[in-house]
C-alpha cells in the first residue's frame, strides 16, 4: 500500500522554487532564452476551411479561456518551466505527472509534425512562383503515403511515397536547435515579426477579394462538423500553454506569467477569426486548395501573383517560428547528450509519412487532455494549500477557484467527446500506454524522489534532500 500511495506523492511547491537557479541571472531570466509565439497564419497548416471554422476556432477559444485562467493561476504560484508536466507533480504526484510529461511529448512532437507539413506545401508554393514555375515539387516526393479516410475509418494509401521537405526542414530546424537556444530565439523573433506583418496584410489586402456569397452554406458539416473542426484546430491554441513552459525566463513571473497567459490568448483569437473570415470569402470553401490555402486562394481569387508570394513567405516564416520551439530542444544539450536528436528525428519522421489531420487532431487531444489536468491541479491545491501565496488568482475569489477549473473539465471533456474520433483518442491511448510500460520499467526505479540515494545530494530538491538528512541521523543515532 505504500508504494502505491507513493506514486501519488507529489513534489511540494517550495521544491519547484529552488530548482535550476544556476541556470538564470540575478534578474530570475534565464542565461539562455527559449520563445515561442502562435499568430493566425499557423493555422494555414490545417488545409481548407469551412465557413463554420470561424465559430471551431471561438468554440476552442472559449475552452482555452477557461484553462488560461487556470494556467495563469498555476504559472504564477510555480513560477518553472515545465507547464502541465510541473503543475500536476506538484499536485497529483510523480505518476500522474510523467504520464502528463510523456503526453506532453506527443503534443510538441506531432504538433511539430504537423506544422511541418503545412510548412512543406508553402515552401512548394512558394519556390514555384518565385521560380516563375520553373520549380515544382513531385508530389510523390512531397506528399504522404497514407491518408485519413473518415468513411471507412480506415488508411488508404495515396500512391506516394515520402514527404521529402517536411522531413528535411525537421531535421534541419533540429540542427539549428541543437546548436543553441540563444541563436533560436534571435531567429524565432525576427520570424514572429515578419508574420505578424504578413498576417495583417492579408486580412486587409484579401477583403477586397472577398465575396460574402461564398459563406453560404455557412454550415455543411452541421453542429457536429463545428465541434470536429474545433478540435482539429485546437492545437493552434497550444501558444499559451508554450508561455507557461518559460515562466522561469521571465524577470517577474507572477506578474507577467498571468499577463503573457491570457494577452496571447486574446490577440490569437482575434486573429484567428479574421483570417478565417477572410479566406472563407476568397472562394467557396470545397474550392480552397489543401495545399498553401491562403496564397492560393488570393491568387484564386483574382488576386496579383506577387501577393500571393508574399503571402507565402510569410506563412513560411510563421510556420518556420511554431516548428523550431518543438520538443527537439529547450536548451543547449549537455555532451553526448542524444534526446534531442531522437525526438527531432522522430518528429521528421512523422511528418514524411502521416497526413496533416492526422497529425494535427492527435495534437489537440493531447492537448486538451494537458489542459484537463491543469485545471485539476488548480482545484487540488485549493484544498490542499489554500492559504499559499498566489499572486494570481481566478476571478470571484474562493468560489472561483473552484468554479473556472470545474467548468474548463467540463468544456474540455464536451469537446473532446463530441469533436474527437474514436480512433484519435486510441492512439492516444496507445502512445501513453507505452509511457506507462517505461515509467514502471525505468522511471519508477530511477525517481528522485522514491530512490534518493541514486542521485547525487546537489541535484535533489529540498524536501528530499532534508528527508534523506533525517533518515541519516537516526541510523546515526541508532549507531
Amino acid at each position: 500500500m505504500e508504494t502505491f500511495l507513493s506514486l501519488f506523492r507529489p513534489k511540494p511547491v517550495g521544491d519547484w522554487e529552488s530548482d535550476d537557479s544556476d541556470e538564470y541571472d540575478g534578474h530570475g531570466a534565464a542565461k539562455g532564452t527559449y520563445r515561442k509565439a502562435l499568430t493566425a497564419f499557423d493555422l494555414t497548416a490545417l488545409g481548407s476551411p469551412a465557413p463554420a471554422v470561424v465559430i471551431s476556432y471561438l468554440v476552442s477559444g472559449v475552452v482555452c479561456a477557461l484553462s488560461a485562467l487556470c494556467y495563469a493561476e498555476l504559472a504564477a504560484m510555480i513560477p518553472v518551466s515545465g507547464s502541465a508536466y510541473s503543475y500536476t507533480y506538484a499536485t497529483l504526484g510523480e505518476f500522474v505527472a510523467w504520464m502528463i510529461g510523456w503526453d506532453l511529448i506527443l503534443e510538441y512532437m506531432v504538433g511539430a509534425a504537423s506544422v511541418a507539413v503545412g510548412w512543406a506545401g508553402y515552401l512548394g508554393f512558394f519556390l514555384n512562383e518565385a521560380s516563375g514555375g520553373k520549380i515544382v515539387f513531385d508530389k510523390n516526393l512531397s506528399d504522404a503515403p497514407v491518408a485519413w479516410d473518415e468513411a471507412t475509418s480506415s488508411f488508404i494509401t495515396t500512391g506516394h511515397s515520402f514527404n521529402i521537405p517536411a522531413f528535411a526542414g525537421t531535421i534541419l530546424l533540429t540542427v539549428i536547435l541543437a546548436s543553441g537556444v540563444k541563436l533560436t530565439a534571435i531567429v524565432v523573433n525576427v520570424l514572429v515579426v515578419v508574420k505578424v506583418i504578413i498576417t495583417i496584410m492579408f486580412i486587409f489586402g484579401g477583403i477586397k477579394y472577398a465575396n460574402s456569397a461564398n459563406y453560404q452554406p455557412f454550415t455543411p458539416y452541421g453542429g457536429d462538423g463545428i465541434f470536429k473542426g474545433a478540435v482539429t484546430v485546437f492545437f493552434a491554441y497550444i501558444g499559451f500553454d508554450a508561455v507557461s513552459t518559460t515562466a522561469q525566463e521571465a524577470q517577474n513571473p507572477q506578474r507577467d506569467m498571468p499577463i503573457g497567459i491570457i494577452g496571447s490568448l486574446a490577440v490569437c483569437t482575434v486573429l484567428y477569426v479574421a483570417v478565417c473570415l477572410v479566406l472563407s470569402a476568397l472562394l467557396p470553401y470545397q474550392d480552397i486548395p489543401v495545399d498553401a490555402p491562403v496564397a492560393n486562394s488570393i491568387v484564386q481569387a483574382g488576386g496579383p501573383a506577387w501577393f500571393g508570394t508574399i503571402l507565402a513567405l510569410g506563412a513560411l516564416a510563421g510556420l518556420t517560428s511554431v516548428m523550431m520551439p518543438s520538443p527537439t530542444s529547450t536548451q543547449k544539450p549537455k555532451p553526448r547528450s542524444s534526446p534531442p536528436l531522437i525526438t527531432g528525428a522522430f518528429t521528421a519522421v512523422c511528418a514524411g509519412l502521416l497526413p496533416i489531420d492526422v497529425l494535427a487532431n492527435l495534437t489537440s487531444i493531447g492537448t486538451l487532455l494537458a489542459f484537463l489536468v491543469s485545471a485539476l491541479a488548480v482545484i487540488v491545491l485549493r484544498i490542499r494549500e489554500p492559504h499559499r501565496e498566489r499572486p494570481f488568482r481566478v476571478p470571484f475569489g474562493t468560489v472561483g477557484g473552484f468554479l473556472w477549473p470545474a467548468l474548463a473539465i467540463a468544456s474540455i471533456i464536451t469537446l473532446m467527446v463530441k469533436g474527437g474520433t474514436v480512433e484519435t483518442v486510441l492512439r492516444v491511448l496507445i502512445w501513453l500506454a507505452i509511457g506507462l510500460v517505461i515509467y514502471f520499467t525505468f522511471g519508477f526505479w530511477n525517481s528522485k524522489l522514491r530512490h534518493p540515494e541514486k542521485w547525487d545530494p546537489a541535484d535533489l530538491p529540498p524536501s528530499v534532500t532534508s528527508r534523506v538528512d533525517v533518515v541519516d541521523g537516526m541510523k546515526k543515532g541508532d549507531a
